[in-house]
């Protein structure tokens, strides 16, 4: 049975901007919610820090979890808000049907990959090298991911990712300008998404080791589900690579109703 959780985290601790500045570390405590150890089940998970003082992780688990470490080592023990947010995710899977609509968010890593990179990284470089002097080279080597860096980019991508995880992104509504207004140019119909928010994440899974560099995306908007199973996969699995570092996780709410005519 699969559990959606919500950890509140308070930035102004040492201990929780520790966890906050490296994905790896967080991904880390994230695991040592499970009682299984070592973990075999995927998990997903993701940061959201878009209230002021406080920092929230979602957390997609297969069996169900305990955060106390979590709260005692950077978030607020004993104190009201502080309690960390179990539920249970099979009745959201079960409203997933042909045709419905949902707001949905996901903070994912695009990429494509190519065979060498314009700009190759210390570890690519390296690949490529060892390849290059590797006797009778394949006609064709493992491609490298290369992030995809503008916003046409990363739309695209997730337009990609969409047809192949059971869900279509409609064309947002355009609404004509008030009378006595008047626009420049034509409105062009687009998808019903933004980003939101463009990152570029700098860590070291450990100390002295090679810097990791991770480009993420997040993307809001509104989807219709053309294939119910293909997207209870991609809700339970993820969308795209960088999963233990926050990326991946796809959540869905319902839209907002309509407002009141009067």
């Amino acid at each position: 049975m699969p559990y959606l959780s919500k950890v509140a985290l308070n930035p102004r601790r040492r201990s929780a901007l520790a966890l906050l500045s490296n994905p790896h570390r967080l991904h880390a405590a994230v695991l040592g919610g499970l009682a299984v150890q070592p973990v075999a089940e995927r998990i997903l998970w993701r940061l959201e820090t878009n209230t002021a003082h406080r920092a929230e992780i979602l957390v997609l688990t297969n069996s169900r979890p305990s955060w106390e470490h979590l709260v005692e080592q950077g978030g607020w023990p004993g104190a009201d808000g502080g309690e960390p947010l179990i539920a249970d995710y099979t009745p959201l899977l079960q409203r997933i049907v042909l045709g419905r609509e949902f707001a949905f968010r996901l903070t994912a890593n695009p990429v494509q990959s190519v065979q060498r990179p314009d700009k190759p990284s210390d570890e690519q470089t390296a690949r490529l090298k060892a390849g290059a002097d590797a006797p009778g080279t394949p006609a064709k080597r493992r491609g490298f991911r290369v992030a995809h860096r503008t916003a046409d980019q990363q739309i695209g991508w997730l337009l990609k990712q969409a047809n192949r995880h059971g869900f279509t992104i409609p064309i947002a509504a355009t609404t004509e300008p008030a009378p006595g207004l008047r626009i420049d140019h034509p409105l062009v119909p687009a998808p019903a998404v933004a980003l939101t928010a463009r990152d570029v994440l700098r860590f070291h899974k450990r100390t002295n080791g090679p810097r990791v560099t991770v480009s993420t995306a997040t993307f809001q908007g509104r989807l219709r589900v053309t294939d119910p199973d293909a997207l209870r996969n991609a809700l339970l699995a993820g969308i795209g690579p960088a999963k233990g570092y926050g990326q991946g996780l796809l959540t869905l709410a319902p839209l907002p109703a309509e407002a009141p005519r009067g």
